[in-house]
């Protein structure tokens, strides 16, 4: 893992990150925006997301929306857009021999959009919220429900897609405002990674993105800390399952504690040999499995874990999973088991190497908000993390007051499962 991306800025002030990779056969283009729901209001909640489906209705130099997308089609691409709390970005897979074609149709699209069918995006973007609501509208996505308990009153909060208010009300003039606010030079990164020459790629950007307006990068307020728990959140629904997630507020991949949060989260998750999959599904089948993970923003982090059971097993569920949580702050984690979850981390990075996506990803979305560290940085400061050192860290974010617990079910077995919370036993 000895390679370091080119990171340039052209005179417009766009950076350009390239990952030249020359031993794979394909190569990825990525475009990140610092933008997403975190930058909206109440008012224009869902204009980031509203957006990125206005961008793939045709440009200046692609108005025909077929053509576009068979150009980029035609020389092995598929262009896609995807929108998050703290940042969007566009991609398509190529052929490295027609780099050209997918730098010129992103930078049109994303310089010189249309903006055009803002009703029938709208009737398809109402149509993709149903997936979070039930039949009376009430949210029942966990992570929606997660973010608004965690990050009450602050933009965090605020739903990618917007609500159903927020975007039946939305005006040609304000997606015009928005994307004139956020889609300037010193708000995007563009990214080349995959078997690509640094002198190509820089050519072919300030080529692409000539129109792209001068301006800076967006700021965010910080979200500040929330209520003590242990909090629950419970929405009522009437599903075969109560699906739930265990958040406790953490810190961003930058911090010092993030590597040991990182073993944690393999400790806890990362095979059926793992301790939460091998104690809640392989030994005493609660549930059908079981997932911890680590979600980020550059200013706030999250160790989630999240699981789906029969309603009358969910409070078992939480109260086994808290019970091996706590385990990690009371004993220091064997060395055989602390090696395993390095070896694992290290090698999996190495396997990043052969995806232009993941690479794309980690030098280029990182550099939106922060200068990336290499993968051998990475994987040296997890290796570095003594077992008495995971402990500490165990500690000071596994805590009864840092767990907020939401849950979507039956109402069968939700006593015992508000008295679990409650006394989220084990936890320091």
């Amino acid at each position: 893992m000895s390679f370091t991306p080119y990171r340039d800025v052209l005179p417009s002030g766009l950076r350009v990150v390239t990952v030249e990779t020359p031993h794979l056969h394909t190569a990825l283009l990525a475009i990140y925006v610092r933008t997403g729901s975190r930058h909206e209001t109440p008012a224009n909640n869902g204009v980031s997301h509203y957006l990125e489906h206005l961008f793939f209705r045709g440009s200046e130099s692609w108005p025909d929306t077929v053509r576009m997308n068979a150009a980029v089609e035609e020389v092995g691409g598929n262009l896609n857009g995807v929108t998050t709390r703290d940042h969007g970005y566009y991609y398509t897979p190529l052929h490295p021999a027609h780099l050209r074609v997918g730098m010129d149709i992103l930078g049109d699209m994303l310089t010189r959009p249309r903006l055009t069918d803002m009703e029938v995006e709208r009737q398809i973007i109402l149509e993709e919220m149903l997936d979070e609501v039930d039949e009376k509208g009430r949210d029942i996505d966990l992570d929606n429900l997660s973010k608004h308990l965690l990050f009450p009153q602050h933009p965090l909060a605020q739903k990618i897609a917007g609500t159903r208010d927020s975007v039946s009300a939305l005006k040609h003039a304000q997606v015009l405002e928005h994307f004139a606010q956020h889609y300037v030079t010193g708000n995007l990164v563009v990214t080349a990674a995959g078997r690509v020459r640094r002198e190509e790629v820089l050519e072919l950007a300030e080529r692409a993105f000539a129109h792209l307006p001068r301006g800076p990068a967006s700021s965010e307020t910080p979200p500040p800390r929330g209520a003590p728990g242990p909090l629950l959140h419970f929405v009522t629904h009437d599903e075969s399952q109560t699906e739930f997630r265990l958040n406790f507020r953490a810190v961003p991949e930058q911090h010092e504690d993030y590597p040991a949060l990182q073993i944690l989260r393999r400790v806890l998750d990362d095979g059926l040999s793992s301790r939460l999959p091998f104690e809640i599904v392989e030994k005493r089948g609660l549930a059908y499995s079981v997932h911890a993970s680590l979600d980020g923003y550059h200013d706030a982090g999250l160790f989630e874990v999240e699981a789906a059971s029969a309603p009358e097993k969910a409070s078992q569920v939480v109260e086994e999973s808290l019970r091996v949580i706590a385990q990690l702050c009371d004993t220091e984690i064997g060395e055989e088991e602390l090696s395993r979850a390095k070896r694992r981390h290290r090698m999996l990075l190495e396997f990043s190497q052969d995806s232009p996506g993941e690479l794309a990803g980690w030098f280029g979305g990182t550099e939106l908000f922060r200068t990336p560290e290499t993968f051998d940085h990475r994987a040296d400061l997890v290796d570095s993390q003594s077992a008495a050192k995971v402990r500490e860290v165990a500690r000071r974010y596994f805590r009864r007051d840092n767990l907020t617990v939401v849950a979507v079910g039956q109402r069968k077995g939700l006593k015992a499962l508000e008295r679990v919370v409650a006394e989220a036993p084990g936890l320091p």
